[in-house]
């Protein structure tokens, strides 16, 4: 049984950061298996979130290493993406991890992934898991219309992937930093 799930999409703009993702689980190609699931949490003292994608175990296992990380080196978000994708590159935690995490602090956003990279998106702007793309698409197409915030672009970016993917719905959970 294979399971399909999740659209994080985050937006970093005029010093605001959003994340947020969709509840949506599919089994299979054809059955929504839950569509309250909650994707988006805020760790670390509610000063970072993050967003989740890929297998669930695997989402979870990255997720709290990610947190432990973040209180060894003190809230660095950097540093504790680096140290999170070179256990995953170094086979550390045992294999590759199947999940991806969207990072992000009031100064800061990261793509890490659990095969052990990390990326910093050039422009704010980043999303990962099934409606990623098209999510993505959406956020860059809005960045520059005049009068969207973050949350306003990444609410609508959101829209447009649910509207497209089948992977995606409108249950929406949202965070700013």
């Amino acid at each position: 049984m294979e399971f399909h799930s999740t659209t994080i999409c985050a937006v970093k703009k005029d010093g605001v950061t959003v994340v947020a993702g969709d509840g949506q689980v599919t089994m299979g190609n054809s059955v929504v298996f839950k569509s309250t699931a909650v994707k988006v949490k805020r760790i670390y003292n509610g000063n970072v979130v993050v967003g989740f994608a890929g297998s669930v175990a695997d989402a979870f296992a990255l997720s709290e290493k990610f947190e432990k990380l973040l209180q060894k080196y003190s809230g660095n978000l950097m540093r504790s993406g680096v140290e999170l994708a070179n256990l995953c590159r170094d086979q550390k935690m045992g294999r590759g991890l199947e999940a991806m995490l969207i990072a992000a602090d009031k100064n800061s956003l990261y793509i890490i992934s659990g095969n052990g990279e990390i990326i910093d998106p050039d422009d704010g702007v980043c999303a990962i898991g099934s409606g990623g793309n098209y999510a993505y698409a959406a956020a860059k197409a809005l960045y520059d219309v005049d009068g969207m915030d973050a949350e306003t672009i990444v609410r609508k970016a959101m829209k447009i992937a649910g509207d497209i993917c089948v992977f995606t719905n409108g249950n929406l959970t949202v965070e700013v930093v």
